[in-house]
């Protein structure tokens, strides 16, 4: 995959695109990853013109000028003004954790525009009970201007790659050091010393606002396009296997699949999920 860059109102977007001739796919990363987190998937997925960004905030992208909140409804906005910068009038979303929440909240707030939607490790959501709206409120604005603490530099690539294997939360479902070897190249800059993350520091505070289920299961009602959710077996304890499977009951027109792996399933096992999403996205 090639690098590119798209100018948009919010700034630079940074991409790696395949050029294939096929349907155009956006694929959307998870939170803290960046566009890397496609590039196992890419040699198998050539048929496709895949475009994989780097979000706000992450990897080589503009970082929200201070005042301003990574929530989601600047996060579509910045998605369809990144289709509109590659010309496309509708296009396939794909979509991985963080990702995948936001492709399935942009095809149900812009059903002309998008064609299939095929998410990965999410669907829909993160949800917070109504009785915790004031809390969470709270818990963002504690944390705001915290982020200007001294950033930890690794003295090499090496290190940061340690770190990240550290950070993972569940062992044996996490990547190996490899796979993320590639998040963490992408999601690194040199200074004075060694190296600092990318991303910007406001990504780790807490969202002010999150949605509730009820809100979430309208989003799913609306989603009107074929869809297409690839789920690691065993699940996730963040979404459980009953409440994924009833929201993927929720879709018109979606379909659920499970494969043996951890969060990162297509990094972990790229040459099965695309086998899926090939057939899914009308890759020939």
């Amino acid at each position: 995959m090639r690098e590119i860059t798209l100018d948009i109102p919010l700034g630079r977007i940074a991409a790696l695109r395949n050029d294939g001739h096929g349907p155009r796919v956006l694929a959307l990363h998870g939170w803290l990853d960046n566009a890397a987190s496609f590039l196992p998937l890419a040699p198998y997925l050539r048929e496709l013109d895949l475009v994989a960004l780097d979000m706000p905030g992450h990897g080589h992208s503009v970082h929200l000028p201070p005042g301003t909140d990574y929530g989601f409804p600047l996060a579509l906005n910045t998605l369809l003004d990144v289709a509109d910068a590659l010309g496309w009038e509708s296009f396939c979303l794909l979509g991985h954790s963080m990702g995948a929440g936001l492709a399935s909240l942009l095809a149900a707030a812009c059903p002309q525009r998008v064609e299939r939607l095929a998410v990965i490790e999410m669907l829909g959501a993160l949800a917070e009970v109504p009785e915790r709206t004031a809390a969470r409120m709270r818990e963002a604005i504690a944390q705001r201007g915290r982020s200007g603490r001294g950033l930890r530099v690794f003295p090499d690539v090496d290190t940061a790659v340690r770190a990240r294997l550290q950070s993972q939360r569940v062992p044996g479902t996490g990547l190996e050091a490899a796979q993320l070897r590639l998040l963490v190249e992408r999601g690194l800059r040199a200074v004075d010393g060694g190296f600092v993350w990318r991303s910007d520091p406001r990504l780790v505070q807490p969202t002010m606002i999150r949605m509730t289920e009820a809100q979430i299961d309208d989003v799913l009602r609306a989603i009107e396009c074929p869809a297409l959710a690839v789920f690691a077996d065993p699940a996730q304890p963040y979404l459980p296997d009953a409440q994924r499977r009833r929201r993927v009951a929720l879709l018109p027109r979606g379909r659920m699949v499970e494969l043996p792996g951890g969060h990162h399933l297509h990094m972990q096992q790229p040459e099965a999920v695309a086998q899926v999403l090939r057939e899914f996205l009308g890759a020939h």
